[in-house]
């Protein structure tokens, strides 16, 4: 993809939405860090569901630490993986409050030495809470970038390293949550809804065309039934 396709794309993806953001639900950035924990293979929906419980309780370092695994277990276990993260957040709970005097660390080397945090989580924080040009790939991002060839790889790593190269700088910060927001609500694995998607003429996806073209014969069909 040239340069001027792909600046485009992010104009119009920024026109859509100005400001773009999160939907996990958080106060605080240990929340926030809470949540993206939380989230690995999980929907935003379900963990804002679970939180909503569970922050009202316990939402500090210390006071997540001191629930125990157990405990927190019982608010989690509708998430996936619920048992591996309860250990995990309560691990980086102690960590934060006594390693880190009850602030999460505001570098990448300090994320992720915490337990159950990677380098997609970090990005996260990072991004969302310090406002580093990070990109967390998810799957969300990996399936539009791939698709669009806005950022073309193999491994979400290097699809992560391919839009820090090629995104222009002014829409560094937000090109995450475009993305995401765009994968997660438009450019869908299954059904994309490319009909109705702000850069399908700039899209290099090839089957875009076949979806488009059985959408207008859908819509066809429905007017002539009625």
């Amino acid at each position: 993809m040239n340069p001027a396709k792909r600046r485009e794309i992010y104009e119009r993806l920024r026109a859509a939405n100005p400001k773009p953001t999160t939907e996990l639900e958080y106060t605080t950035p240990f929340e926030l860090l809470v949540a993206v924990i939380l989230s690995a293979q999980a929907t935003d929906k379900s963990v804002n569901a679970v939180t909503r419980k569970l922050f009202p309780v316990a939402r500090t370092p210390r006071a997540i630490a001191d629930l125990g695994v157990e405990e927190l277990a019982g608010y989690i276990r509708t998430i996936g993986l619920w048992q591996a993260k309860a250990k995990n957040i309560i691990a980086t709970a102690s960590a934060i409050a006594d390693e880190h005097a009850g602030e999460v660390p505001r570098n990448r080397e300090g994320l992720e030495a915490l337990p159950g945090v990677g380098r997609k989580t970090a990005n996260v924080v990072l991004n969302t809470i310090f406002g580093e040009p990070t990109i967390a790939v998810d799957t969300h991002i990996f399936r539009v970038a791939n698709r669009t060839r806005i950022a073309v790889g193999e491994t979400p790593r290097a699809v992560e390293d391919a839009l820090v190269r090629f995104t222009p700088g002014e829409f560094a910060h937000d090109a995450h949550h475009w993305l995401i927001l765009h994968g997660r609500y438009v450019c869908k694995a299954l059904r994309p809804e490319c009909w109705r998607c702000v850069i399908n003429d700039l899209c290099e996806w090839p089957p875009r065309r076949k979806v488009m073209a059985a959408k207008s014969a859908h819509a066809k069909k429905m007017e002539k039934a009625s």
